[in-house]
């Protein structure tokens, strides 16, 4: 299983409303791709950083193929809806990951 981690850190003042739109739109969004699986939403607790409140979103694919068909697809109009709705109010860190052990 590959893991497309995105690591979100946000501006406090708009915490609560980017938290709403990922819950209630772009993890919709991501997922009606139909090349992920099943997705995880987090809050980094530690280490606390007075700056801003980071999200962490992992999306599951079966493949890599699945996640090279998003990246190729989808990631360009993914990422600037983001950046269309919040600006420079956020910065977001992507990795990928292959879990080795559930």
């Amino acid at each position: 299983m590959i893991i497309y981690n995105v690591t979100v850190k946000v501006m406090p003042e708009i915490a609560e409303e980017y938290l709403q739109w990922l819950q209630g739109e772009h993890a919709q969004d991501m997922m009606q791709t139909g090349l992920f699986s099943n997705y995880r939403l987090c809050r980094l607790l530690e280490p606390e950083d007075p700056e801003g409140i980071t999200y962490v979103v992992q999306y599951h694919c079966d493949n890599m193929e699945n996640y090279q068909r998003y990246v190729e697809e989808y990631s360009p109009h993914m990422r600037q809806k983001g950046l269309d709705k919040f600006g420079n109010k956020m910065i977001a860190f992507r990795t990928i990951m292959e879990l080795l052990h559930p």
